[in-house]
């Protein structure tokens, strides 16, 4: 009898170790939910800044992983700004001063519209296999949600951020917590996800807030109104003469 029990123990903890995916296998099934042919999203990021919060509503339409344009549409002040990345290059238009600019060299490492993103955020590859080796931690339950904890150490060089770690979702493969990391070990940024929408197979962020943890002030909450996966979106869309429209 005690013999039957100690190989029934053996038997579970094996099969509990081989339902364990490996990092990578869980990276590409994050960004299999995440990315898609194409996507129009709808939203609002409001800063909650030292001295109050703003509201900024905003558009975007995105085709893969390299090509992006968003265009903020209140408030007033902010209304007509236009923002288009085409793979590593970035550009902005202010209607303000009627100007197209590039970001790129120290720029990108400046705040967008005040909040706790950076254009370095907005160029990174969103799909997190092509740039990250990762390791299976442990695991950790997230809101009620049992996680897998992974570490996450870059490939390459040229990341603005060099480790990160991540609580992905094991149902949903969806990452609810993150931390971000420069190549010394300070972590510099915090990303949660406060809930989920679901459309029609898949999982994505309804409404997130980074925390770039060298600003004061409560953070930076994503919003999303409205999104559409695998969308016909015009070519055009995604050209420098687009800024200026």
């Amino acid at each position: 009898m005690k013999m039957s029990m100690v190989i029934l123990i053996l038997c579970t903890a094996t099969l509990v170790y081989v339902q364990v995916p490996s990092g990578s296998e869980i990276l590409k099934k994050i960004d299999q939910n995440i990315t898609s042919e194409s996507k129009i999203i709808s939203s609002k990021m409001t800063i909650h800044g030292r001295r109050g919060s703003r509201t900024i509503e905003s558009k975007s339409w995105i085709q893969g992983t390299d090509k992006a344009f968003t265009e903020y549409l209140a408030p007033a002040r902010e209304k007509g700004t236009k923002m288009l990345k085409l793979q590593d290059q970035l550009w902005t238009y202010s209607p303000q001063t009627d100007r197209t600019i590039r970001i790129s060299g120290h720029m990108l490492r400046q705040s967008v519209m005040g909040s706790d993103l950076s254009y370095e955020d907005y160029l990174e590859d969103p799909q997190l296999h092509n740039v990250y080796e990762a390791q299976v931690e442990g695991s950790e339950p997230i809101n009620g949600y049992d996680c897998w904890i992974l570490q996450l150490t870059s490939k390459k060089d040229d990341v603005a951020y060099d480790t990160r770690k991540i609580w992905v979702d094991r149902q949903r493969y969806v990452v609810l917590k993150e931390n971000r990391y420069a190549k010394g070990g300070k972590l510099l940024k915090t990303i949660e996800v406060k809930s989920l929408l679901k459309i029609k197979t898949r999982w994505y962020p309804e409404r997130v807030v980074f925390k770039d943890v060298l600003k004061s002030g409560a953070g930076t909450e994503f919003t999303v109104d409205k999104i559409e996966f695998d969308v016909p979106i015009d070519p055009y869309i995604f050209s420098k003469a687009a800024l200026r429209k």
